[in-house]
């Protein structure tokens, strides 16, 4: 068992992307259900000492899921992330943003485009995720609101789903 697993941040501001290459000590099966399922979903994507909560999810293109990560005085923070294409267990994009707990986008965060691409080497499957953004300006807002240590975080949180499983 892999106990070194690769965590890789870097943003390329020429090109207005953050890359994240994260491995998994898990199957590709099981690390896609665990991006793609809401059960599973909400029991990672929210580093602590918050909690993810899905109101709804239909993971198809054309398709969306808007959560609440909700802190521990109950307050809620919304999301809204919209299934543009999917590859089954290969990649899929979607198109991100915060938003109220209808859905209505909030216009003063900027949009962003992911792609969440996964392969296995071994026992271990690779995420490599790239977040585009239109301009550095929003990346630069994305960092300093605690993105890469919040991120960081979350993955962790799928570390601990996978080791309990073993």
């Amino acid at each position: 068992m892999k106990t070194n697993l690769l965590m890789d941040f870097t943003v390329d501001k020429e090109n207005c992307t953050v890359n994240v290459k994260r491995e998994f000590n898990a199957s590709i099966a099981n690390v896609w259900s665990a991006w793609t399922e809401a059960e599973i979903l909400d029991q990672w994507w929210a580093p602590a000492p918050y909690k993810s909560k899905t109101k709804s999810m239909d993971f198809k293109v054309g398709g969306h899921r808007l959560y609440a990560m909700v802190d521990q005085e109950g307050k809620e923070g919304w999301a809204l992330v919209d299934y543009i294409s999917i590859s089954p267990k290969s990649n899929f994009k979607t198109l991100g943003a915060f938003c109220d707990s209808e859905g209505n986008i909030n216009p003063d965060f900027p949009r962003s485009n992911w792609s969440v691409s996964f392969s296995q080497q071994g026992d271990i499957t690779i995420v490599d995720v790239v977040i585009k953004h239109k301009q550095l300006s929003d990346i630069e807002k994305y960092i300093a609101m605690g993105f890469k240590e919040g991120f960081t975080s979350i993955l962790e949180n799928l570390d601990k789903i996978f080791e309990a499983k073993k």
